[in-house]
């Protein structure tokens, strides 16, 4: 029964992610609910998304470019080392520890969630933001993202609209440098023993599927009611972990 629990909420959540994003605030507590603890959970999370994300990636790949003098290539350099930074760090934080992180973590991610969603003005018009600063921004978001990884999507669109790339461009790259960042903490997961691969497979399976329907149910669903959903579930979320961890 569990198994089946996992697969429909991976199911959910890729269609999430692809409508709205903030999938993973639905795949991290079903995970914790099947027994695993909250590091283990975040790991599993990590490998059964990533391929759903690069499929994501590679579609709008057309899209995404440099962004003020730093080239693509220099980004997804840039992201794969902190990436996997990040991972390294979660390995060596002891799981005790790493729990009572959480609550704070996904507290931080519902509230970048929200600000992107309600309350950051979209606009066409460069931001000014050196190019020096610009990959200091993406180094630090990447070690975020390979440690943990909640809100990285909006971090990211902030961080390239402000060097200049227009609203469409940085989400497209955004999506390709999601799923290089996670392509090294994944690579570096699969050799955790906290890695619980059934129910990564489960997961994973469940987020593509969910995925491709909810890529086909982009324009017919309203997503700010989406949006706001995740972050009710965050808030929630964030509640039960804070009393958990209490």
């Amino acid at each position: 029964m569990i198994d089946f629990l996992i697969f429909l909420v991976g199911a959910w959540a890729g269609a999430q992610n692809a409508l709205a994003g903030g999938g993973s605030f639905l795949i991290l507590p079903t995970l914790m609910f099947s027994g695993m603890d909250a590091r283990a959970a975040n790991i599993t999370s990590c490998v059964a998304l990533f391929p759903a994300q690069v499929a994501t990636g590679w579609t709008g790949r057309a899209l995404a470019s440099g962004a003020n003098g730093l080239s693509l290539r220099a980004l997804f350099a840039i992201s794969i080392v902190g990436g996997a930074i990040g991972a390294v760090i979660l390995l060596i934080t002891p799981s005790s520890f790493f729990a009572h992180l959480v609550p704070w973590l996904v507290l931080f991610a519902t509230v970048i969630f929200a600000w992107g969603s309600f309350f950051r003005k979209a606009t066409e018009e460069p931001r000014h933001m050196s190019a020096r600063a610009a990959a200091a921004s993406q180094f630090l978001i990447s070690v975020y993202g390979g440690y943990f990884g909640g809100g990285i999507g909006f971090l990211m669109v902030a961080a390239l609209t402000m060097a200049g790339q227009n609203v469409r461009t940085a989400s497209a790259t955004k999506n390709v440098l999601a799923g290089v960042m996670n392509a090294a903490a994944a690579l570096i997961f699969l050799f955790a023993p906290d890695l619980h691969w059934s129910q990564a497979a489960l997961t994973s399976a469940g987020a593509i599927l969910g995925g491709v329907l909810g890529a086909k149910l982009l324009h017919h669903l309203d997503e700010r009611i989406l949006r706001l959903f995740v972050v009710t579930i965050g808030v929630a979320l964030t509640i039960g972990l804070f009393y958990r961890a209490s």
